[in-house]
């Protein structure tokens, strides 16, 4: 392909979707005007490191940034994975930036990988690894129904500012992803909450879960939450705490959010109401899966075998509604959407991806 053929974009925003639909279709890309106008012009500290797990996790890639890191040119190579792969994420974003892309990546890649990530476990910003674990994974198996050894494990906690978390990712590989019908969430059934805590007192856990309990219980009968706490060196470098909700359906639809919180900010009860407002909120809107969660499911439904996925959802994201059109670029997959009062019933034809590069067994 040559430049006039490459993909060009304009704008850091939505820098990742980019890259990895790049990384999966095998489209070299063009992004233009990265913050030019900013006091510290071109990409952040954040989005170079991203751009260096890309290089790590896969084989032939050509990373090309100009003087003034304004511009980026990025052709992939193929997504090879890897044993005892580790990468430092830093404090300015969470350990979750990084993992949204390896998520979609790594059951692409050549034979099983499993890669330890370091920083920040849970913050405001970025998606915690604890939804990551109890919701990311799990939606990840309709469309993955035998990868068994896929798995997160919290080896360190890690709060801001300075981070200190570690995290383990296993990721089984796949030939090809399965078609899914998730348009029918089902009622609810049942809502479970971590609540984790790190360098504070451990009674903050209790605190916020029972916040939340008040709340929730008029909403369903059965709420339960787990205390996660953290002390000494797995405890990371700064005290924090934060409590993770998932409202589960009888269909297995999984609504999920997380209040986080320092010492400097929401006393304990705080956390814990505020969480329980946000997935009340979730609930509201409705749908098989919450907010956070709508990217993974509307780009393996573009990526299974060329038969129809349904996906039932809420009110769609700035963030989806981009990553919709980036699928239409990349896979040429167009989503049917129909509008169900509140709610939004996304149909599509998957492009039939087929992972090339996966060792036969």
């Amino acid at each position: 392909m040559t430049a006039r053929e490459m993909l060009r974009f304009k704008g850091p925003k939505y820098l990742r979707q980019r890259i990895v639909c790049a990384t999966l279709a095998s489209k070299p890309i063009v992004i233009e005007g990265i913050r030019p106008l900013d006091e510290n012009p071109g990409l952040t500290d954040y989005e170079a490191s991203f751009l260096r797990l890309m290089d790590k996790i896969t084989n032939g890639t050509t990373i090309e940034i100009n003087e003034t890191g304004t511009v980026l040119k990025y052709r992939p190579g193929v997504i090879v994975g890897g044993r005892r792969l580790e990468h430092n994420c830093g404090v300015s974003r969470g350990i979750g930036y990084f993992l949204e892309g390896l998520v979609c990546l790594l059951p692409f890649g050549k034979k099983q990988s499993s890669i330890t990530l370091t920083g920040i476990t849970n913050n405001e910003s970025d998606l915690s690894v604890d939804l990551f674990r109890t919701v990311t994974l799990r939606l990840m198996r309709f469309f993955m129904p035998d990868a068994e050894e896929l798995s997160i494990k919290i080896l360190k906690r890690g709060a801001p500012p300075l981070g200190g978390g570690e995290i383990l990712f296993v990721c089984p590989v796949v030939r090809q992803l399965q078609s899914v019908q998730l348009d029918e969430p089902g009622h609810l059934t049942k809502i479970r909450g971590i609540s984790y805590t790190t360098k504070v007192a451990p009674a903050m856990a209790n605190r916020m879960g029972e916040a939340a309990k008040e709340l929730l219980g008029e909403v369903c009968e059965d709420v339960y939450t787990y205390n996660d706490h953290y002390r000494k060196a797995e405890g990371g470098r700064s005290p924090g705490y934060a409590l993770s909700l998932v409202a589960e359906s009888s269909k297995g639809g999984l609504l999920s959010v997380e209040a986080c919180a320092t010492t400097e900010s929401l006393v304990a009860e705080e956390v814990g109401l505020l969480a329980a407002r946000m997935l009340c909120e979730e609930m509201h809107r409705g749908g098989f899966v919450d907010t956070n969660q709508q990217w993974l499911v509307l780009l393996f439904m573009a990526l299974t075998p060329e038969d129809v996925s349904k996906v039932l959802l809420g009110k769609m994201s700035k963030y989806t509604i981009s990553l919709l059109r980036n699928i239409r670029k990349f896979f040429d997959v167009v989503f049917k959407i129909k509008a169900s009062g509140d709610q939004v019933l996304l149909t599509c034809l998957g492009c039939g991806f087929k992972n090339l590069s996966k060792y036969v067994t």
